[in-house]
């Protein structure tokens, strides 16, 4: 147990700027919808289609487009939202053990 709190605040930055990433990465894909002539894999839009593309194709599978649109990205901007405030956030789970074990509460 004392190893787990040891390594708990790194865990706690990385999946807090993990979460963040990829939030951000599901945002622009959904402005990247808007601009069909944009070829995700060329350029700099590699990086965001890369660690994105394997999740909403998963996605796609079970949640076919609504009139045409894709919305597969907005899920996901909502379910990663909801693990990182549920997570790291300040009232977060992870957060409130790695203040408990500072013994700031």
């Amino acid at each position: 147990m004392q190893t787990f709190l040891q390594v708990l605040p790194t865990l706690h930055v990385i999946l807090s700027f993990g979460l963040g990433a990829f939030t951000l990465a599901f945002l622009l894909r959904i402005v990247l919808t808007w601009y069909p002539e944009v070829d995700l894999s060329k350029g700099v839009w590699l990086f965001i289609t890369l660690p994105t593309e394997p999740i909403l194709k998963l996605t796609r599978k079970l949640i076919k487009p609504i009139g045409g649109v894709d919305v597969t990205p907005v899920i996901w901007v909502g379910l990663t939202s909801l693990v990182r405030e549920l997570l790291v956030s300040p009232q977060g789970l992870l957060s409130q053990i790695v203040k408990q074990s500072k013994g700031l509460i």
